[in-house]
């Protein structure tokens, strides 16, 4: 007698751990079958199944543009307008950027003067000085070179200007 009712309350757990039909929907899974008979889900044969529900972007990590990034489309809409006016803006702001590079791609060519600068003060005497004078101003043209390099290539993939 003492045993009855450990048995009873075996036998009235058992079906709580008794697990319902799993159906498999795409990437998805449930177990409500009147959902995947709507959807024409397949049911699941064999062992247990345990979903981990991944975690989902935020909208401020979501790709600006959903039609070119594939993204889930929950980022803003932006009207044709404002996307030609944006797009004009940062165009601008480039050929602003690409005409200062240039200046000082100019600046940096002509104080380089073809390897050749002429010397100053000390550097007669001091020829070391001299090459590192020289040195610093090749490394300075090179860098205003690839300044206008990354503008003009910036500028390029933003395609010809609209008028």
């Amino acid at each position: 007698m003492p045993r009855l009712p450990l048995v009873l309350a075996a036998l009235l757990a058992t079906p709580a751990m008794a697990q319902d039909t799993i159906y498999r929907c795409g990437n998805e899974y449930t177990n409500n079958a009147a959902v995947a008979k709507q959807r024409g889900c397949t049911p699941l044969q064999g062992g247990n199944v345990t979903v981990i529900e991944g975690t989902r972007p935020s909208p401020a990590a979501a790709p600006r543009n959903p039609s070119a990034g594939g993204g889930s489309g929950s980022a803003p809409r932006v009207d044709n307008a404002a996307q030609r006016a944006r797009d004009a803006d940062a165009r601008a702001i480039l050929e602003t950027e690409l005409r200062r590079a240039e200046e000082r791609l100019a600046e940096a060519q002509k104080a380089y003067a073809n390897g050749e600068p002429e010397k100053q003060g000390i550097e007669s005497r001091n020829y070391q000085r001299y090459l590192d004078r020289v040195a610093e101003l090749k490394a300075a043209v090179a860098r205003a070179e690839s300044d206008v390099a990354g503008l003009r290539r910036e500028l390029q993939r933003l395609g010809p200007a609209a008028n």
